[in-house]
């Protein structure tokens, strides 16, 4: 928001129009939802009255989670790209965690049997 110049348009991450019209919509298809599964058949009324609350629930609660997204969203630093950050070294680790083990690995002709039984 410092950014924003007087006069200047929002863009849709900063404006309020964004989450307004996604939750509208979530709204519109709750609504509608409802209307038709709580009535139960076509041989009762419909339940406007669930709707219309299923409808302003789902309006609320999603406004909210958008916004709270909204308000969460952090750009990355511009250094982050630029390899200064931590274990980039192609050399490969010592043994320790995660590392390769340190026991070496037999030679192809050192006699070492992988079934442990004598060899022929």
């Amino acid at each position: 928001m410092a950014q924003q110049k007087p006069g200047a348009s929002r863009s849709l991450r900063t404006s309020v129009k964004g989450p307004l019209m996604f939750s509208a919509f979530w709204a519109v298809v709750v609504f509608f939802g409802v209307l038709i599964f709580a009535s139960g058949g076509s041989a009762r009324s419909p339940r406007f009255d669930l709707a219309l609350i299923g409808a302003g629930i789902a309006f609320i609660v999603i406004l909210v989670v958008a916004a709270m997204l909204a308000m969460s969203h952090k750009e990355n630093p511009e250094d982050l790209g630029k390899g200064s950050g931590v274990n980039l070294s192609s050399k490969r680790p010592s043994s320790g965690h995660g590392g390769p083990s340190a026991r070496p690995r037999p030679e192809a002709g050192s006699g070492d049997s992988r079934d442990g039984g004598p060899q022929a």
